[in-house]
This record gives C-alpha cells, sequence and structure tokens, in this order.
C-alpha cells in the first residue's frame, strides 16, 4: 500500500519560530522530511529504520 498524499506533522517539542523540521509517517517503510520554513525546497527520505534509530539516538542527547 502506498499514498500520494504524506500526512506531515511537526513534533510537539517544536516551539521555536519556524525552525523546524516536519516528517509524515504514513509512507510505508521511509520517513520523508521537509523543512517547514520552505516546504517547495523538496524532502529528504529516510528508511523507517534509519529515522527510527536517528529519534532514539537524538532523544538520548542533551541539549
Amino acid at each position: 500500500m502506498t499514498t500520494d498524499f504524506p500526512r506531515w506533522f511537526t513534533s510537539s517539542y517544536s516551539n521555536n519560530g519556524g525552525n523546524c523540521v516536519e516528517v509524515a509517517t504514513n509512507v510505508p517503510g521511509t520517513v520523508p522530511v521537509r523543512d517547514t520554513k520552505d516546504r517547495d525546497a523538496g524532502t529528504l527520505t529516510f528508511r523507517a529504520d534509519s529515522w527510527s534509530a536517528f529519534v532514539q539516538f537524538a532523544s538520548h542527547q542533551s541539549v
């Protein structure tokens, strides 16, 4: 099953004046990522397992 219409969302932790990324998690096997300031500039697409590993790593880093 594929979709032509990703459902984009921004993390609830993103409250920094628009300097955010959006992700779509309804695309099977991949996670597209785009810049909220320039949505028409294109997307980066990651394998779902790679994106999950990145998020897990990032969530364990101190700010």
